[in-house]
């Protein structure tokens, strides 16, 4: 039987003592996803036939349980990203195609073992932050037919709170990743900008969108977003990884009494006032600070030239169909026309000017606590007002992207008349994995469980410290990508960061008597070598101890200069090792090395 909320750490038990497999959860899940009353959460769901054939074939490429990082691992699509087989709408039927090749994160999660559900509705082009601009229908909030499940990313959200799947990919331009979150007593995880890399998705607005991770917990949400991560060659907004750090106890801030925008919901504003005493009790330090820069910066998206970058992602098809579009999507876009180059001139100046505003609070400030949405409506409230009450919600996420930060939505607890609120952490950019332990510490003290089921405990262990996070570690020979040792990093649930080069004073030799071949690096002060190829991969704490205790003599764990500057722990050789071994430093690499040896 199923647990009520597939979160990885029960799957993954399940699993690992015999009581479950692949095959048996597809049989369980496609009976659940047929029962699910709320039909309007998948647009295209996987049939029950196709998710048995991935996990029959699954079961046969990898028989061991928990061989890979999301062995048997369900999850949802947002229908805005490609999966290979399937047709992406966007949520317009129009628009729809099927696309030829899974999209850069699918492929990534896919390769770790997890098993697509199905592609999850949204509000259409992912414009809204509301769930009803569909025409697959609206999904519901899960505790109630009435209200709205949060957009654009609305089925993604309901799937990890239904028990739909254990994680969900979302996207986020303005808050789409994070609010649907916090309507459904879920974490949503938004990577900074440029983190994960986005070949396949249909963009909104290209230059601030961004993949997300709905999960069930935040340690969940961690490790699907380290798996799915990594350079995007294909993606021009692809950016290296470069990790921030946060203080053990941060400085969080907080909405000054002035800057409070509930539009009348005094209990999501209670219980963000509760978040904030949780805050107080971690050890955090609340400083009130000035929300105005920020709330301008979060206009300048709708009420500035951003809107025509929506235009620019689908110009020659809305010049064509416009009358197919969704009616408030088409409203929004098509008033993207009214914008000429000089405003989007006018719209970067007053950016700028405005981020300057806001370096007072960074100065002052770790991070920002604020509420995910102020408030929520019905659907029957939303389709009245469509534009005005969808502002409403994006009142505190809007600015996010534009000031390339990250977040990690989480519940805050239930209202009195039993929906959910959410409060979200709001970072430096690349402070991901440093936002997480205290995203964790909130999502337990809420007390609220996940998704649906408000009386699970959060299962395992909370993430590391404040300032923790995943360890880098550089890779220089078998254990590269592709090559025979790298499923041993894989199964660790290690994810490419980057590739990189080393300092140029650095020389590789091949190793005699090692199976399979293995190379020593030498650092060698002075010499002018090509700096040779590498790779950087990160582990959590506890998987880097356990990798470095399985590493033979002669090789050993030590700092590597790479050619930016950076110093970085990785793979080194004892010198005696290499006296009578072959050099290989002219190859550039033990890729290129291996490629010649196997060529004769």
């Amino acid at each position: 039987m199923l647990p009520r909320i597939l979160d990885l750490a029960s799957l993954r038990d399940l699993y690992g003592r015999g009581r479950l497999t692949p095959l048996a959860l597809a049989e369980a899940l496609a009976d659940r996803m047929a029962a699910h009353p709320d039909k309007a959460v998948y647009i295209t769901p996987v049939g029950r036939e196709a998710l048995r054939g991935a996990a029959a074939a699954l079961m046969a490429a990898h028989p061991e349980p928990n061989s890979l990082p999301l062995w048997g691992v369900p999850f949802a699509v947002k229908d805005n990203i490609d999966v290979a087989g399937l047709p992406t709408t966007a949520a317009c039927p129009a628009f729809a195609y099927e696309a030829a090749a899974d999209a850069h994160v699918v492929a990534r999660l896919r390769d770790a073992g997890a098993l697509v559900t199905g592609k999850a509705n949204l509000d259409q082009f992912a414009t809204g932050l509301n769930g009803t601009r569909s025409p697959y229908g609206a999904p519901r909030s899960v505790f109630s037919p009435d209200h709205v499940s949060g957009g654009s990313s609305s089925g993604s959200a309901v799937a990890v709170a239904a028990g739909l799947a254990s994680f969900a990919l979302g996207t986020d331009t303005a808050g789409s990743g994070r609010v649907p979150a916090a309507f459904n007593n879920v974490v949503g995880i938004k990577p900074t900008p440029g983190r994960l890399g986005t070949t396949g998705l249909v963009p909104a607005c290209r230059s601030l969108d961004c993949i997300t991770v709905f999960s069930a917990t935040v340690a969940d949400g961690l490790a699907v977003r380290r798996i799915a991560e990594g350079p995007d060659p294909e993606d021009p907004y692809s950016r290296p990884i470069r990790p921030v750090s946060l203080p053990a106890s941060p400085r969080v801030g907080i909405l000054a009494e002035a800057d409070r925008a509930f539009f009348g919901d005094t209990e999501t504003a209670r219980l963000y006032d509760a978040a904030v005493a949780r805050l107080r009790a971690l050890g955090a330090a609340p400083v009130p600070f000035d929300y105005a820069p920020f709330r301008e910066i979060a206009a300048l998206l709708y009420d500035g030239p951003w809107v025509a970058e929506r235009l620019a992602a689908i110009e020659g098809f809305f010049g064509e169909h416009e009358a197919e579009v969704e009616a408030s999507v088409r409203a929004i876009i098509g008033s993207a026309r009214r914008y000429s180059a000089a405003d989007a001139f006018r719209g970067a100046y007053a950016l700028e000017a405005l981020r300057r505003r806001t370096r007072a609070t960074w100065e002052a400030v770790d991070l920002l606590l604020l509420p995910t949405a102020p408030t929520t409506y019905t659907v029957a409230e939303m389709r009245a007002d469509p534009i005005r009450l969808n502002a409403h919600l994006g009142h505190y996420t809007n600015f996010t992207n534009l000031l390339g930060l990250a977040a990690i939505a989480v519940p805050a607890g239930l209202r009195a008349d039993g929906l959910p609120a959410g409060v979200t952490l709001i970072g430096p950019g690349f402070s991901d994995d440093a936002l997480a332990p205290l995203a964790d510490a909130l999502h337990r003290g809420a007390g609220t469980g996940m998704g649906v089921d408000t009386a699970a405990p959060i299962p395992g262990k909370p993430p590391g410290r404040p300032g923790g996070g995943a360890i880098h570690l550089v890779v220089v020979g078998a254990h590269l990508s592709g090559l025979p040792l790298n499923p041993e990093l894989r199964r660790l649930g290690a994810t490419l960061v980057r590739e990189s080069r080393t300092a140029p004073d650095y020389r590789l030799y091949a190793l005699p008597g090692t199976a399979p071949p293995k190379p020593g690096l030498v650092r060698a002060p002075g010499f002018g070598g090509p700096g040779l190829a590498v790779e950087i991969w990160a582990l959590d704490p506890e998987a880097f101890g356990r990798f470095v205790a399985e590493i033979p003599a002669p090789l050993g764990i030590g700092k590597i200069t790479l050619a930016d500057g950076s110093r970085v722990s990785g793979f080194l050789c004892e010198g005696h090792a290499v006296a009578d071994a072959q050099e290989v430093t002219g190859y550039g690499g033990w890729r290129a090395y291996s490629a010649a040896l196997a060529k004769g």
